[in-house]
């Protein structure tokens, strides 16, 4: 059995930077993809970046290309989530999620962590 856990949210600025991490307990092998996930209050749960098992190629949704960056340890088991130039819109519980081969953009992945809180506010 795998699990997530994710940590770094917390209360920041506009225009400051938070990173998330996403510790996997269990296999969490090159085999892999892994992507992080964002749920405003009343919205629906949106993809926002991925990594494909090796750590080769990266994904990312429009509103955040050149402002998030995702990468990955194989050796410790852990995914980041670098966000630099934060805004309020970026306010929204995150989520990191593991697959078992390819990345997808869509919500189905195997595994989930319980998420982290992320509030852009001055």
């Amino acid at each position: 059995q795998v699990q997530l856990v994710e940590s770094g949210g917390g209360l920041v600025q506009p225009g400051g930077s938070l990173r998330l991490s996403c510790a996997a307990s269990g296999r969490i092998s090159s085999s892999y993809g892994m992507a992080w996930f964002r749920q405003a209050p009343g919205k629906e749960r949106v993809f926002v970046s991925a990594i494909s098992g090796s750590g080769s190629s990266t994904y990312y949704t429009a509103s955040v290309k050149g402002r998030f960056t995702i990468s990955r340890d194989n050796a410790t088991n852990t995914v980041y989530l670098q966000m630099n130039s934060l805004k309020p819109d970026d306010t929204a519980v995150y989520y990191c999620a593991a697959r078992f081969g390819q990345v997808v953009f869509s919500g189905n992945y195997d595994y989930w962590g319980q998420g982290t809180q992320v509030t852009v506010s001055s």
